[in-house]
Formats: C-alpha cells, sequence, structure tokens
C-alpha cells in the first residue's frame, strides 16, 4: 500500500474549528494518508498542535483521543465561563447561531464601546490554563513527526510571524488566536501580537518551504463566497470578517497557481521550483446557515455536530480524491480562488516584475 503523504493546512473560525476536529478524525482512520507538516491559525493552530501532541506521543489512535479530549474540553470551560448557551429547543432544531440571544447582542455592544483592557483588566483567559495543562510542550518543542507552522499577526508591523516547532508555546498559539475585541494583545519574546487570520488563514508558505511534499490538504472554514447581499449590521460584520481572513489566503493561492502556470509554460525550472498539488475540504458555513455568531458557541452538541460535518465532507473527499494525491490538484485554483473574469483580469506586479525581468535578460 502506497502511502498518500499529505501536508495540511487549517484555517481558524472559533468553535468553528471542531469541524477541523472532525476532518483529521476521519483523515486518521485512513492507514495510507498519513500526516506531515501542519499549518494552522487561530483555532487551526489548536488543532494543529494538539494533533501533533497526540500523534507524537500516541500515534494515530493518541491524536484522535486529544482532538477528542481537546475539543471536551473546550465545550467544559464554555460552561463556566461563556454568557452564550445554546436553548435545548436550538440544539433540537439545530439553530446554532447565537446572535438573536440578549447575551450575544450585550456582549457585542460592549465589545464595540470598551476594549478587553477594560472589561477584562486581569486579562483572563481560560484556554491559557488548558494549553498549558493538555499539551507535552517538551514533546512539540523537541521536533518530529508532524512539524507544526502556526501564524501570529505581528501588531506593530502588520507582518505574519510563523513560530515552528521549536518556538510554538502556549502565547504563540494564544497570540495566533488574540481576537483583538476579545482578548488583550498576546506578547511573545516582548513582540506584540493578534490574530495570525489577519496574514495568514493560514499560512500556506511555510509547507512549502520547510517540507518536501507537494500536496497539501487545505480545511477551510471561511466561505470564499456568498450570494446575498448582507444588510444587517451583524451580517455586514459577519461578511468583513470572511473577506479579511480569506484575502491572504487567496493571495498565497494567486501565487501557486502562477507558479504552476510558469511551470506547465517552462518558463520555470520544476527541478528549482515546487508545483503544488492543492486538495480543499470546503467550509461548512454556507450549507448550515452559520454566521459569526456561532463561532462562540461552545455547546457541546453544537460541537459534536460540527465534527460529524467534517468527518462527512473528509469521508467524501477520500472518496472522490484521496487517488489525487502525489499525482495532480483536486481542486481548480483559478475557478476557486481567483474567480470569475480572471483570465481577463490586469497582470498582478508579480506577473508584471517576472515579465519585465525576462525581457532584459533574454536580451
Amino acid at each position: 500500500m502506497d502511502a498518500k503523504r499529505l501536508n495540511i493546512a487549517l484555517q481558524g473560525g472559533g468553535s468553528h474549528g471542531a469541524y477541523s476536529w472532525g476532518v483529521l478524525d476521519r483523515l486518521l482512520e485512513e492507514e495510507d494518508i498519513v500526516p506531515h507538516g501542519v499549518s494552522g491559525t487561530s483555532a487551526g493552530a489548536m488543532n494543529a498542535i494538539v494533533l501533533a501532541h497526540g500523534y507524537r506521543s500516541g500515534g494515530r489512535d493518541g491524536a484522535k483521543a486529544a482532538l477528542d479530549q481537546f475539543w471536551r474540553a473546550v465545550s467544559a470551560l464554555g460552561c463556566l465561563y461563556s454568557p452564550f448557551k445554546a436553548t435545548p429547543l436550538d440544539n433540537w432544531l439545530k439553530n446554532w447561531n447565537i446572535d438573536s440571544t440578549v447575551s450575544y447582542q450585550v456582549f457585542e455592544l460592549m465589545v464595540r464601546i470598551f476594549s478587553p483592557y477594560q472589561y477584562n483588566p486581569f486579562n483572563l483567559n481560560p484556554l491559557r490554563t488548558l494549553l498549558a495543562d493538555f499539551i507535552d510542550w517538551k514533546l512539540i518543542n523537541a521536533g518530529g513527526a508532524v512539524p507544526v507552522f502556526i501564524t501570529a499577526t505581528s501588531v506593530r508591523t502588520g507582518r505574519p510571524r510563523v513560530f515552528h516547532c521549536e518556538e510554538v508555546n502556549v502565547d504563540a498559539i494564544l497570540a495566533s488566536a488574540c481576537i483583538p475585541f476579545y482578548f488583550q494583545t498576546v506578547e511573545v519574546d516582548g513582540e506584540p501580537y493578534w490574530d495570525g487570520g489577519y496574514m495568514g488563514n493560514p499560512s500556506i508558505w511555510p509547507l512549502i518551504y520547510y517540507t518536501e511534499l507537494k500536496d497539501i490538504l487545505l480545511v477551510q472554514i471561511n466561505p470564499l463566497t456568498r450570494d446575498e447581499i448582507p444588510m444587517q449590521a451583524n451580517e455586514i460584520i459577519n461578511r468583513l470578517n470572511e473577506i479579511s481572513f480569506n484575502s491572504s489566503l487567496i493571495a498565497e493561492m494567486r501565487a501557486i497557481e502562477f507558479v504552476r502556470r510558469l511551470i506547465d509554460e517552462n518558463r520555470l525550472d520544476e527541478k528549482k521550483y515546487k508545483r503544488i498539488n492543492m486538495h480543499m475540504i470546503p467550509a461548512p458555513a454556507l450549507e448550515y446557515h452559520l454566521n459569526a455568531s456561532s463561532k462562540l458557541n461552545t455547546d457541546m452538541a453544537f460541537l459534536e455536530f460540527l465534527r460529524d460535518c467534517g468527518r462527512a465532507a473528509a469521508d467524501a473527499w477520500i472518496k472522490q480524491h484521496k487517488e489525487a494525491v502525489g499525482v495532480a490538484s483536486s481542486i481548480d485554483i483559478r475557478e476557486t480562488f481567483l474567480g470569475r473574469g480572471h483570465r481577463h483580469a490586469e497582470p498582478s506586479r508579480v506577473e508584471e516584475t517576472f515579465r519585465r525581468t525576462g525581457k532584459r535578460a533574454a536580451s
């Protein structure tokens, strides 16, 4: 049996990260699929570090058990600290959005007026204790199977910072998940950071530069497109978040597609440049009409629902696309990420620079 080795890229999205839990849970059941490097941001960073911790300490079964235990612990923390409670009726109706609750509306108003330095002056974050106790950080920092790459955004420079295995600690994970409306800035080595999703959700390039594999599976959380026009304030904010958290990913996909095209046109040497095979398991939000408020819903029924959705999506991907691993992309990057009109769009700065440089070199 030939192993299908995969790099995995995990988007962030609060509680929606339980969808990625389900995807990983199903992938770990396939003996011929071998997770290699994993890049993650925010909730994706937590899934990545828990996956690496479990895999290094107990193989596939250890990784599955660790992910299950972690998400149940997240739900337990939500029961203790979260003001957002789904009603039994909502659970039965699978109405996972909590934007109609009074507590959520009050909270959203509060974070638009006060900063976390004001309403949480002691900087309490239950996830810090959970991560500190749950993960064997010495095992992570020692390197080994499933190398991890975690992205955060520098507040000072606006640039992404990718933490490698030997650099990853509790602060790096919390920095990657630091939504500035909800949490105080997280400092790592004296540098202040916010959520990595602003500059890499997730970062793809570490998997290209620091691993030898050409196959990358993106587990999507934030939808790329929505057909309806947002008209309510919460809908507008939700769509703005989705657009901003996908912008860096789209830019990376454009670069990957550009390099692929140049290789296909024999303008780049494939021995020196990677022709990346991209694969993707799409986001669940559109199918189930999930909005931004559901990303704060930590009810176990919701997390299990997302896990099961992720398992089903991964199962479908395995049946349809597993054989493409190591052979070719299973998605059309141009159609998926660059959209209509890309063929007729003005060339990017990268393309234009390449063309000018090529002309000078040829003359």
